[in-house]
């Protein structure tokens, strides 16, 4: 089950506070590669509806991906003349490795990107950033599929586009409406913690973005565009498609198997009303009930179903016995896993023990009810019996609930909780600091220098008038001002030296 927020995980959400003059508030990045033709015309369109309409300090960056044509001569000569642009040269191919390195070094507390080619109208950028600076939200995506979109695009795209994110929905469980259109925001502190999980390079990356920061709790805000199609785009459609397939297969078995640590992204804020302690209102209840609405009404049809069949070949009384026995353990392992969100091996066998209690509970309902029924009419109808054991197994299920929160998966009290682990590591290991032997001479070696420590006088302002504030370390900010790896307990996925993806 979920736990308290671990140190290093992101601050609640908050406005951005007013910035001192000159300093960006957003950070527009133009990924490109070999677009000498249009980089100049988009650039200066660009600033000048930004200066026109923007209330705060902005920057455009743009990220040149080894680009074989003038586009760096033409980003240097932009740079030269307009003051708010910069450029930025990689020598290896890649949207999303443009990205990634362009925000990680970026100042501004709000990161955004679109395509160079303009297709979406600029009026969206404000409504896409306004979410990101007063708090309310951690990204935002614009959306050409939301029901007041405009857009003009041929048959081709169209089908591919909404084939695509059909595709992510079904496998995925993807929520937002358009994973594709080149016109997304972060907040910087968000893009510290979560672009370190982000394996892809390529084109991809936008998706497996949004799926990550989606399954982390981050709320994603979409703005309807409008967009008018590039006919002259270099994007390669069979291989794009083809590696976005292949991502969707990665992220996908990721998330099957666990090896993304995303229970430490998991509501890191601390505005989360679902984290709050309200009087006769347990915590996690709502999400329960519908996660164990949904498991249940799978596991009748699944006990209906195996009923039906073992009802062939024996007596009533025999196959319910077997089909409540069968979905009775898919039953437990489901709820201990999706309801009450148990992860691991510890205690399983101990879980579907209490859980046969609980089938023990419902064979008694749903056999007392066969017996029943059969004691009133001697050779009751097929549908009849279902009728009565569907009702015989609400029942049960209502019990089955209960039982299972109170006894089987209770709630972590905060006497058995565990031990919060160290800044920077995925749990407590008492290898890292019970293995090493004692170094005796790390510690006394040096002499003792007393002016150190004992000839400045004790200022008691700085030490008992401040309250604590540990808002800076939450945030993951040092001392220093500097930001340390507050990731380094997500355990990143590191992306490949290389990509041989085309990159428009």
């Amino acid at each position: 089950m979920r736990t308290d927020s671990s140190p290093g995980t992101l601050p609640a959400r908050e406005h951005l506070p007013a910035a001192p003059a000159g300093t960006p508030v957003l950070d527009v990045v133009i990924p490109v590669y070999n677009e000498e033709k249009d980089l100049q015309p988009c650039v200066r369109r660009l600033h000048e509806h930004l200066d026109r309409t923007f209330p705060y300090a902005f920057r455009i960056t743009i990220a040149d991906n080894a680009s074989t044509d003038t586009t760096p001569q033409v980003a240097a000569r932009l740079a030269a003349e307009i003051p708010e642009v910069t450029t930025s040269r990689l020598e290896q191919k890649g949207r999303g490795r443009a990205l990634r390195a362009v925000w990680s070094a970026s100042d501004a507390p709000v990161l955004a990107y679109m395509d160079v080619d303009l297709s979406t109208d600029l009026n969206a950028l404000l409504p896409l950033v306004a979410p990101l600076i007063s708090g309310h939200s951690d990204l935002a995506i614009g959306s050409r599929l939301a029901r007041s979109s405009r857009v003009v695009r041929g048959p081709k795209r169209e089908f591919i586009s909404r084939a695509y994110n059909l595709i992510l929905r079904g496998s995925l469980q993807a929520r937002f409406s358009d994973a594709q259109c080149g016109f997304k925001a972060i907040r910087r502190d968000v893009a510290q913690v979560l672009l370190p999980l982000v394996e892809d390079t390529g084109w991809f990356f936008d998706t497996e973005m949004l799926v990550l920061a989606e399954r982390a709790g981050l709320r994603i805000h979409e703005v309807p565009v409008d967009w008018v199609d590039d006919p002259d785009s270099t994007v390669h459609i069979v291989k794009t498609a083809t590696d976005d397939l292949k991502g969707v297969w990665r992220v996908g078995r990721a998330l099957a198997t666990g090896s993304l640590p995303l229970d430490r992204l998991a509501r890191p804020f601390g505005d989360d009303p679902r984290d709050r302690d309200i009087e006769d209102v347990p915590k996690g209840l709502a999400r329960q009930l519908v996660g164990f609405c949904v498991v249940g009404a799978l596991s009748t049809l699944f006990y209906l179903l195996l009923y039906s069949g073992f009802r062939a070949f024996t007596g009533s009384q025999v196959a319910n016995a077997l089909a409540l026995l069968v979905s009775a353990v898919a039953n437990t392992a489901a709820n201990r896993r999706l309801t009450f969100g148990v992860r691991g091996r510890g205690g399983a066998v101990r879980h579907q023990a209490q859980g046969l209690v609980v089938f023990g509970i419902g064979l008694a309902l749903t056999s007392g009810s066969l017996a029943a029924l059969n004691a009133a009419t001697s050779e009751p109808a097929h549908s009849t019996e279902l009728a009565v054991l569907i009702a015989a197994n609400l029942a049960a299920t209502v019990l089955r609930f209960l039982l299972f929160r109170a006894w089987v998966f209770p709630d972590r009290r905060e006497d058995d909780s565990p031990v919060p682990a160290p800044y920077g590591t995925t749990r407590y290991e008492t290898s890292r600091y019970e293995t090493a032997p004692y170094d005796a001479s790390r510690y006394e070696t040096a002499p003792y220098d007393a002016s150190r420590y004992e000839t400045a006088p004790y200022d008691a302002p700085r030490y008992d008038t401040a309250p604590y504030d540990t808002s800076r370390i939450r945030a993951g900010e040092a001392a220093d001002g500097t930001w340390p790896d507050a990731t380094l307990q997500l355990q990143p996925v590191r992306p490949h030296d290389t990509d041989s993806r085309d990159f428009r």
